[in-house]
C-alpha cells in the first residue's frame, strides 16, 4: 500500500511540474517575527534593542513579504498562564492586525523547547506528565492557528532526541511521535502538519533528522495527505546533506509544503546566514529545483529564516531579509535563463566538466 501511495504522489508531482514550468511562478515570501530580533547571543552583549512584534507587521509589505510565520507564543505571549478564552481573544486581535496590513499567517508552531516541562523532550519525554503538557500545548497551537486563519501546524521537534542514547527508548520515541501526529489529525480534520527536520541542536542527536524521516512518519500516519515537510537549508547542511536534494526528494513525493531558505558555513551551530551568503552555487541549485518543480504555483511561500549578523547595529534591522529575497529573485532569473538545451547535451554526452564550467560562468555572467 505504501509503495502505491509513493508512486502515485510522485507521478502527480512530476505531472504538475511538467505542466507548470511553461508558466513562470510569481513567488510569495514569508518570514517570522523572530527574524527581526534582539541582537543578543550567548557570548556577548546585545547590540540591538528589542523591537515589539506588533510593530514588525508594518514592515512586511514594504520589504516585499506577505506571509507571517508564527510560533504559538508569538501570537499569544504568556499563553500557559491564560484561559482558552483569553488565548482565542488574543489570537483574534493578531488576526485583525494581520488583516490591516494585508498579511497571511503561513503557519503556527507549538514552541515546545523553552518550557520547563519540555527540557527532556515533549512528545518523547520519559515523563507522562510532561508528555501531557506537550499534547495540551499542541492542541492550543492548533486552536491558535484556526483563530488567526492558518491551516498549517509546523512541528519542529527541537528537543525530541537525546544527549545519550541510553536515556530513551528510541523505538518507543518514534511511536510516540507517530501517535502525536495521528492525534493532531484526529483533533482537527482539516489542519495540515508540516514536519521540519533538524539533526541536532538543542539536542545532541534528534529523532527526525532529515526529510526522509519526516516523510516516513507521513506515510505511516492515518492521513498522509495532510502530513508534509518543511525544509530549512541550514538544517539539511547540518546533517551533511545537500539542501537542494532534500527539497527534490520532498517534491518528488509532492510533500514540500514550505521552505526556510538561509545558508550555513560548515557543520557548526545553526547560523541562519543570508541566503546564498556562504554557498552561492548551493543556493542556485535550491532555486533551480524549486523552479523546475513548479513550487509556489499553488500558493506555497518561500520562507526566509535569516538573522542579522550578530555585530549589526540598528533598529530595526531588516537588510538581511531584503537582501536574501533580492538574491533569491536574481537566482530565479539565472535559472530561467539557463540554456537547458545545452545542459541536456552535456548530460547526454556525460561531459560534466563542461557542464560545471557552463554553470559557473552563467552564475558569474561570463560568456
Amino acid at each position: 500500500m505504501a509503495c502505491t501511495q509513493v508512486a502515485s504522489a510522485s507521478s502527480q508531482s512530476f505531472f504538475i511540474a511538467a505542466n507548470l514550468m511553461s508558466t513562470p511562478v510569481s513567488y510569495r515570501f514569508s518570514f517570522g517575527p523572530w527574524n527581526i530580533s534582539e541582537g543578543g547571543d550567548p557570548f556577548g552583549p546585545e547590540v540591538r534593542a528589542a523591537f515589539p512584534h506588533e510593530e514588525k507587521y508594518a514592515l512586511y509589505r514594504p520589504l516585499g513579504f506577505e506571509g507571517v510565520q508564527f510560533h504559538d507564543d508569538d501570537v499569544v505571549p504568556g499563553m500557559d498562564g491564560l484561559s482558552p478564552e483569553q488565548i482565542l481573544r488574543k489570537a483574534g486581535e493578531v488576526k485583525a492586525m494581520l488583516g490591516n496590513q494585508g498579511l497571511t499567517p503561513e503557519f503556527v508552531a507549538p514552541r515546545l523547547w523553552f518550557a520547563d516541562q519540555t527540557v527532556d523532550g515533549g512528545y518523547t519525554s520519559n515523563s507522562a506528565v510532561e508528555r501531557a503538557y506537550a499534547w495540551d500545548r499542541t492542541k492550543k497551537a492548533v486552536d491558535i492557528a484556526n483563530a488567526v486563519g492558518s491551516k498549517a501546524l509546523v512541528l519542529w521537534l527541537a528537543r525530541e532526541g537525546s544527549y545519550i542514547r541510553e536515556s530513551k527508548d528510541a523505538r518507543l520515541a518514534y511511536q510516540r511521535l507517530l501517535d502525536t501526529v495521528n492525534a493532531v489529525l484526529e483533533y482537527d480534520r482539516t489542519i495540515e502538519i508540516w514536519i521540519e527536520p533538524k539533526p541536532n541542536e538543542p539536542t545532541d542527536q534528534a529523532y527526525v533528522p532529515t526529510i526522509g524521516h519526516a516523510l516516513a512518519l507521513s506515510y505511516a500516519s492515518s492521513d498522509h495527505r495532510r502530513v508534509k515537510g518543511l525544509i530549512e537549508s541550514a538544517h539539511a547542511m547540518l546533517a551533511g546533506l545537500d539542501a537542494s536534494d532534500e527539497m527534490a526528494f520532498a517534491l518528488a513525493h509532492d510533500k514540500l509544503a514550505s521552505v526556510h531558505l538561509n545558508d550555513q558555513n560548515g557543520l557548526k551551530y545553526d547560523q541562519d546566514k543570508n541566503f546564498g551568503g556562504a554557498n552561492l552555487r548551493g543556493a542556485f541549485n535550491q532555486v533551480r529545483v524549486l523552479e523546475e518543480a513548479g513550487y509556489g504555483s499553488r500558493g506555497e511561500f518561500v520562507g526566509l529564516d535569516v538573522k542579522a549578523m550578530r555585530t549589526q547595529r540598528g533598529l530595526p534591522v531588516t537588510e538581511h531579509l531584503k537582501n536574501s529575497r533580492e538574491l533569491f529573485l536574481h537566482l530565479v532569473e539565472k535559472v530561467r535563463t539557463l540554456d537547458n538545451g545545452l545542459v541536456g547535451q552535456y548530460r547526454e554526452g556525460r561531459d560534466y566538466e563542461a557542464l560545471e564550467l557552463y554553470v559557473l560562468k552563467h552564475l558569474m555572467g561570463v560568456k
